[in-house]
């Protein structure tokens, strides 16, 4: 009969475990925003939570866990593509696909390794701290009111009249 460690390796999703390679990347690694789609499956392999690397992994980081690409199938909301061949973990307040609405973005207690619980408080923490920041730090919003405006001088109406001329 298998121990605990084993079975628990063994029932393992792949896209759980495609979360908590990710999840120890950044926890490890602060000063990051993301990481190569290579490095997620290298920790997911050196972790071996499954008893070895599984070819699923590697399907799940470029497709199914990522927010923000059309679900196929995998409709999982877990990884953010930040640019092409680049994950995180996504977090509240990120764009996603409509079809992922509703979809788990981390994995349940009961399905990971108890030795991986602690990840669940800490990205509870981090996805909370880093939307707050990225909300703080909107590139187009940090252009309001960033000179005068085109009709400083004058009346808006009177401006926009004076754009307009010869567009007949």
């Amino acid at each position: 009969m298998p121990s605990a460690r084993a079975k628990a390796r063994f029932d393992l999703r792949v896209a759980d475990e495609v979360w908590i390679a990710t999840a120890l990347l950044h926890r490890e690694h602060p000063e990051r925003d993301d990481f190569s789609i290579d490095e997620i499956v290298q920790r997911a392999a050196k972790e071996s939570l499954a008893n070895g690397n599984r070819p699923g992994v590697y399907v799940h980081i470029v497709q199914h866990c990522v927010a923000n690409r059309a679900p196929n199938p995998g409709r999982y909301r877990m990884l953010f593509e930040t640019a092409p061949g680049r994950r995180r973990l996504f977090r509240k307040g990120d764009p996603y696909h409509p079809a992922r609405e509703g979809a788990k973005t981390a994995p349940n207690r009961e399905d990971i390794p108890s030795g991986c619980l602690g990840l669940l408080s800490w990205y509870e923490g981090w996805s909370a701290e880093r939307a707050k920041a990225s909300s703080k730090q909107d590139p187009l919003l940090a252009l309001a009111n960033l000179g005068p405006s085109p009709w400083a001088n004058e009346d808006p109406d009177e401006y926009i009249r004076r754009l307009r001329e010869g567009w007949e």
